[in-house]
């Protein structure tokens, strides 16, 4: 019987053992310093561009200050109970909405349950320390990743490479410019270097528990950017099989470590179920690998491939209970303008490579000059097997193509191209092209002619790129300052390299003792080098900070002016008896931010019906409908029992570099409750009827004067009643409006994107003649019945008249509702809520059924005999999620007891793929075909 043969050393094992102690075990050093290194950068850059909480000004550009901050505000306050809605509904915006998947949506991340460890006040420093631990997070599972992929005959290759790369893949371009004020995107960030290495273990038959936690996790924190993760591990999986010696299944002839050496861990699945003959070979004498009796090249990767599926489905299955909600949430969602995707030049894109440059419509490539250049100098690096240069070079080339086809756009974007930023995906290629850096660096300095190659092709990219209007003032300046440290880094790693002993004082090369220069010439390379990319990183990451201040959406930082709405808004709150809006303010979301039950709501969720709904009744809206905002008049504040309003000022101007102050008081005025009784059925909304009709239609009154306006020019004539309020509606007019002698009111009408709300502009005068001056900024664009002339008096006794019939009490949980209604009453029971999909309810005793909608709220038809309305929501697609959630659990449960029967096979029954003695799997030294590095040359 051949001796058994002798396993290769695994790092974590020999730590575990006491071969190596666990603090100096790279597969831990790598991540634990890339981690800490991505913050510091991050932090560093946030600081010089003097940005909130490190600097006066604010970060709130775009969706940060208007989604996601208002968001984590309320999030904070769920979790801790103080807020009137539940996990399924959000009480607080929209008038009632479906809250589960904006927290799929938003919120999911395991990240964001820190924000319950800040004051309520701070909402501002608990999004940004939540932000910079995503970002440590995701260089720490890149450097993960990287630490992994070794260097054939080598155990790891250097930690401090990989620290400093996936430090590079945290703060890349794409982070600065979309993660860093997108930060549910950051999940995906994170999740695509671990998908990268659930895809390894798929490809060597290990974990079969632990990788269909980590896609469930992924695809729970954040589906979209989880998906796009998804494609571009599969990518990498496809390339690793490819590139690895199918025969080898735990060391990989490529030159990597599939498992990195680690010991299984996760309980049952001590052998991740693998089944033996996915085992390593046994070994001869000379440890060469046993190929008799091994499963073909094909039949390997096909058995991979089917692993990987398995996995993934397992996980998305796991996360199915939210995804799912989310999914048929995008489908009742208020439908956005078709995009056409318009690919970026090259021009651009290839200055997307540089530092400094900040732009929504190209792809943020950025990762910095060092980094890049060692991605570069991959297919000319001699050093890394062929077909390995050939694959990772032709799949970067490929990725990068498709982000400019249409067709593997809608791919990466899943069938829906969106409305701004269509390069989504872009941090998957910029992992890749920091795989490449490692792949090029690992076993040691690549060649000068490697480099040479990589200078001048980066280079090229350079000056084909000076025409770009992306380019910043910085960006050579930056990029060339990096590069001359990095060259002198490399200049210093060769000499080095040169003057490594190969037998000093009779010692064999493998335990040299180098002199003090050959100690000192790689710490100096080493620090050259993380000057480069993390200088180029900070000062880039400031630039792009800088620009985005000045040319995109923004909103103040938190101050006293909302400290003072909140602190009225919550005096005067007395839901469910009437609601109270916070009144609009600079940023949105004000009902999750400050507390409140208002119409404004911005979500990708908001639902189709709630914004047409809304917008037929003279409100307006952002985003393209999914932004409602609010409305301050009577009529609709009577229709939604909106018995207390916030109104505020701003006692300064509003700047960017302090945080606002303001003042606010609160008005309080007699609504009719939620609940009222209208005569007759249910009704729809006439979309050609102004919003004048709308509202007296849902109100059951009529109390505006209409009259027929005259039009010369810019300026409008009409006649209404002395003394009644005049109203003006004009949802596509951006410019002013005021009434003769008043003081002009801004319209900001600019359709798709933004509808005008309607808004008073005086009182009409004695005479009842109106006379209305216009100041268009762009096409005058007018309604039929632009003008309403509300009649307080008629106003007043319809509110007494809806709640003298209306509920007595009203009752509200966290998503159900219960009115008690007067004995007799008959008609139809009207719900100030919008009827949205989810919605069931019940009069008196009858079973429960999907509401009616009265002109876009929910309505249910009484007969008289009941007493009692309820109504409660459910969101669409919890049920289904809920079931594919347990099939999922099922058939991992029965994946992990096979797994665990598995590794509790006697010894006896394979002896083949066992080690003699040990019953542990046999770990056979790679052959080195088709390894990923041939052999170095002296010198090299």
């Amino acid at each position: 019987m051949p001796p058994a043969a002798t396993p290769v050393p695994a790092p974590d094992r020999d730590g575990a053992r006491g071969g190596l102690r666990a603090t100096r075990n790279p597969l831990l050093l790598a991540p634990a310093a890339a981690g800490p290194l991505a913050a510091l950068v991050f932090v560093l850059a946030t600081a010089l561009a003097r940005s909130h909480p490190l600097g006066p000004y604010t970060r709130n550009v775009v969706d940060l200050g208007q989604q996601y901050l208002p968001y984590h505000a309320y999030w904070r306050a769920l979790l801790l109970g103080d807020t009137h809605g539940d996990a399924f509904l959000n009480w607080n915006s929209g008038f009632g909405a479906g809250f589960l998947g904006d927290i799929g949506t938003y919120l999911s991340s395991p990240f964001s349950l820190l924000v319950v460890l800040f004051p309520a006040d701070r909402p501002e420093l608990a999004l940004y320390v939540i932000t910079v631990l995503k970002i440590a997070a995701a260089g720490a599972a890149m450097a993960a990743l990287l630490i992994r992929l070794r260097p054939a005959g080598r155990a790891t290759g250097p930690w401090p490479l990989a620290a400093l790369l996936g430090a590079a893949y945290a703060l890349s371009g794409w982070t600065f410019n979309h993660g860093a004020s997108v930060p549910m995107w950051l999940d995906g960030l994170i999740a695509f270097p671990l998908l990268c290495l659930v895809a390894e273990w798929a490809r060597t038959g290990r974990r079969p528990v632990l990788g269909p936690l980590v896609v469930a996790v992924a695809w729970i924190a954040n589906f979209y950017t989880a998906y796009m993760a998804t494609l571009g591990a599969a990518l990498f999986l496809a390339v690793r099989l490819f590139t690895t010696d199918a025969t080898d299944a735990t060391d990989g002839a490529d030159g990597t470590d599939a498992t990195g050496g680690a010991d299984v861990t996760d309980g049952a699945d001590a052998t991740d179920g693998a089944d033996v003959t996915d085992a390593p070979p046994a070994a001869d004498a000379q440890g060469a690998p046993a190929t008799q009796g091994a499963p073909p090249a094909a039949r390997r990767r096909l058995a991979a491939l089917l692993r990987a599926g398995w996995t993934v489905c397992l996980g998305v299955g796991l996360a199915a209970p939210l995804v799912l909600v989310v999914f048929s949430g995008t489908k009742y969602a208020d439908p956005t303008p078709e995009t056409v995707f318009a690919p970026a030049s090259w021009t651009e894109l290839f200055s997307r490579l540089l530092p400094a440059t900040a732009q929504v419509n190209t792809p943020a490539l950025f990762i910095g000059t060092p980094a890049l250049v060692l991605a570069l100098s991959l297919p000319f690096n001699r050093a890394v097997a062929p077909r390995v240069r050939r694959a990772w070079t032709a799949l970067i080339v490929l990725v990068a193509l498709s982000l400019q086809w249409g067709p593997t756009h809608l791919l990466w974007h899943a069938g829906a191209s969106p409305n701004g930023n269509p390069y989504r995906q872009t941090f998957v290629l910029c992992g890749l092209l920091l795989v490449a850096a490692w792949l090029s660096a690992a076993p040691g300095v690549p060649r000068p002619a490697a480099l040479l190659g990589a200078a001048a092709l980066l280079g090229a990219l350079a000056l084909a790129a000076r025409t770009s209007p992306d380019i910043d003032a910085w960006t050579y300046p930056a990029a060339g300052a990096a590069a001359l440290l990095a060259l002198a880094a490399a200049l210093l790693a060769l000499r080095a390299a040169r003057r490594a002993p190969a037998g000093h004082d009779g010692r064999p090369a493998a335990d040299p003792r180098p002199d003090g220069v050959s100690r000192a010439l790689p710490v100096a390379a080493a620090v050259l080098l993380l000057a480069a990319q993390a200088g180029e990183t900070a000062v880039g990451g400031m630039r792009v900070e800088q620009q985005q201040r000045a040319e995109v959406a923004w909103a103040p930082r938190i101050g006293e002016w909302q400290r003072a709405v909140g602190a009225e808004t919550a005096r005067a709150d007395a839901w469910p008896a009437y609601r109270t809006d916070p009144g609009p303010l600079p940023g949105g979301n004000e009902p999750l931010l400050l507390g409140g039950e208002g119409a404004d709501a911005y979500s990708s969720l908001t639902t189709e019906n709630t914004s047409r709904t809304l917008d037929s009744l003279g409100f307006g809206h952002y985003a393209k409908g999914r932004h409602p905002e609010t409305l301050d008049n009577p009529v609709t504040d009577a229709i939604f029992s909106i018995g207390a309003r916030v109104r505020s000022e701003a006692t300064e101007p509003v700047r960017q570099d302090a945080a606002p102050r303001g003042t606010a008081t609160t008005t309080r005025t007699p609504v009719p409750p939620l609940v009222t009784v209208r005569p007759g059925g249910p009704a729809a909304v006439d979309p050609a009827d102004p919003a004048f009709r709308n509202q007296e239609l849902l109100l059951g009154a009529a109390v505006y004067a209409q009259p027929a306006v005259r039009r010369t020019g810019t300026t409008l004539t009409a006649r209404c009643p002395a003394g009644t309020a005049l109203w003006f509606w004009a949802p596509e007019y951006h410019g002013t409006a005021a009434l003769a002698g008043a003081a002009p009111v801004d319209y900001d009408g600019r359709p798709p994107a933004v509808r005008a709300a309607m808004a008073t502009l005086g009182t009409v005068p004695a005479d009842g003649r109106i006379r209305i001056d216009l100041v268009p900024e762009k096409g005058l664009r007018l309604p039929d019945r632009p003008v309403g002339c509300l009649d307080r008096t008629r106003l007043t006794a319809a509110v007494a008249r809806l709640t003298a019939t209306g509920a007595t009490r009203v009752i509200a949980t966290g998503h159900a509702l219960t009115a008690e209604l007067p004995p007799g009453s008959t008609g139809t029971a009207v719900v100030a809520v919008p009827r949205t999909t989810g919605w069931r309810c019940a009069a008196g005793d009858a079973a429960p059924v999907s509401a009616r909608s009265h002109r876009g709220l929910i309505a249910v038809p009484l007969d008289g005999r009941a007493t009692r309305v309820s109504c409660s929501y459910r969101p669409p697609g919890v049920r289904l999620g809920a079931a594919a959630g347990a099939a999922a659990l099922l058939a991992l449960l029965a994946t992990a007891l096979l797994a665990r029967r598995r590794a509790r096979r006697p010894a006896g029954a394979s002896p083949e793929g066992r080690q003699e003695f040990t019953d542990r799997p046999r770990e056979a030294r790679s052959s080195g075909r088709d390894a990923d590095y041939a052999a170095r040359r002296t010198g090299a």
